[in-house]
């Protein structure tokens, strides 16, 4: 048994092997500007206006150890667990080629450096893409019963509650299910996904009186919308007037600035950035901006997608945030975009004593050198994506098992760069599903 797995066995011991050089190089957690946030809703339970709470959930079920060590640990091990699952769905489509075939699709997941490093910050990205892997592993099961609908749906719920993207991804995997003729199956599914999801909804009515499981969404639609939004094309009404922006198009900054700077015009509107009559306001001024400029929408966002397969990894969106994606030299200072002092004292309280990250050489530096060669391009990743289609038309058939993982892919990478911005964290969920979809794409719907 063993020797059929040994390609596999060997790249998952040396993900495993990289995982705890981390662990030792960098004690206990990196950090991430999200990070506070997510601890603060540990010990005040209540929706967040800009994040839903499933990953400070996560948090607090691991509050017990009093270790920001012992949530990495956990998140390394959904990392593998993620390229565990890739390789077994894979293996299933590939047993009549050698067993060596189904590990190229896990190595990405399990070998990345920007992967390994991911699971080290303390946000929400490790847990998202092992709910999302493994609801869509269960989908292409040959056999599905209830039971297998029942847990898609909660998982599927989970990954919405962790990260809204998870949202569309309902109606990914229902439409597969009704793909499959499994029209009972799907509505379990559904069933399962959407009530979780809208008791969130009811305990995020009854906190804020606003409808969703978030309040952010006209926001971050205004600041993608503002690499294009032209207020003498769109002749805004006077109350929307106030979040133009006079600079021409190619001087604005990065769509993140709209949110958070202090010179922006949304922020710059009495009250929170979130509240319910600014994130309204900003809604409709984004909505008018792609009804006036659909084609300049549709350009900006296809221009936002393309960083995703750029075959270097340019500066983006600032130094700032793509420094917290490299393993530092130095202990990096706490996280910004939320009040340093208040964020701090509830993670001393989290962690019971002192926090901050300590570099450990020479494995701090093992992973520096390990993270400038091992990472997967953005124009590899776009060839993975491209196999499955280029195999159905040489095969001339467009079913196929690929299909789920494949389109799932897409619409992780998608969503982003549509409602909000391109972050290169945002791609990596979405890798080891492209690798599955490769290694599917010879796989008749069952």
């Amino acid at each position: 048994m063993m020797g059929r797995h040994r390609w596999f066995l060997i790249v998952f011991g040396l993900g495993a092997l990289l995982r705890a050089i981390t662990m030792v190089g960098y004690r206990p957690a990196l950090w991430f500007p999200d990070s506070y946030t997510y601890i603060v809703t540990v010990f005040h339970p209540r929706p967040d206006l800009v994040r839903p709470a499933g990953y400070s959930l996560f948090l607090k079920l691991l509050q017990p150890f009093h270790s920001f060590g012992a949530v990495t640990a956990v998140q390394h091990l959904l990392g593998l667990a993620t390229g565990v699952l890739v390789y077994v769905a894979a293996r299933r489509a590939t047993r009549r080629v050698p067993t060596w075939a189904a590990t190229p699709a896990a190595a990405p997941v399990l070998l990345d450096a920007y992967q390994i490093e991911l699971e080290h910050l303390l946000v929400s990205d490790a847990l998202f893409s092992f709910l999302v892997v493994a609801a869509v592993v269960l989908a292409i099961r040959r056999e599905l019963t209830w039971r297998t609908a029942l847990a898609i749906g909660l998982l599927l719920a989970c990954a919405s509650l962790t990260r809204t993207v998870g949202q569309p991804l309902i109606v990914v995997l229902g439409a597969w299910l009704l793909l499959r003729r499994r029209i009972a199956l799907a509505g379990i599914m559904a069933a399962a996904a959407l009530l979780p999801v809208l008791a969130y909804g009811g305990w995020f009515h009854a906190t804020y009186d606003r409808v969703g499981i978030v309040g952010a969404n006209g926001v971050f639609l205004y600041a993608r919308t503002m690499s294009f939004a032209d207020c003498a094309r769109m002749e805004p009404p006077a109350d929307l007037a106030v979040l133009c922006d006079p600079r021409p198009a190619r001087d604005r900054p990065p769509s993140q600035e709209y949110i958070w700077a202090k010179d922006s015009p949304l922020v710059k509107l009495p009250g929170i950035t979130f509240s319910r009559a600014n994130d309204e306001l900003a809604g409709r001024f984004a909505m008018l901006a792609i009804r006036s400029q659909p084609l300049d929408y549709a350009g900006s966002v296809l221009s936002e997608l393309t960083r995703t397969f750029t075959l270097g990894r340019p500066v983006y969106p600032d130094a700032e945030i793509y420094g917290y994606y490299e393993f530092p030299v130095n202990p990096p200072g706490p996280p910004g975009r939320y009040p340093a002092q208040v964020g701090a004292e509830f993670a001393q309280k989290y962690e019971k004593g002192a926090i901050g990250t300590d570099i450990v050489e020479p494995f701090a530096g093992w992973m520096r050198a390990y993270q400038d060669v091992a990472r997967l391009p953005g124009a590899v990743l776009l060839a993975i994506l491209l196999v499955p289609p280029v195999v159905a038309i040489r095969r001339r058939t467009y079913q196929g098992a690929w299909l789920l993982p494949w389109s799932t892919a897409w619409v992780l990478l998608i969503v982003p760069p549509a409602v909000a911005e391109f972050d290169y964290r945002y791609t990596l969920p979405a890798v080891p599903l492209a690798c599955l979809a490769a290694a599917l794409c010879s796989r008749p719907v069952p």
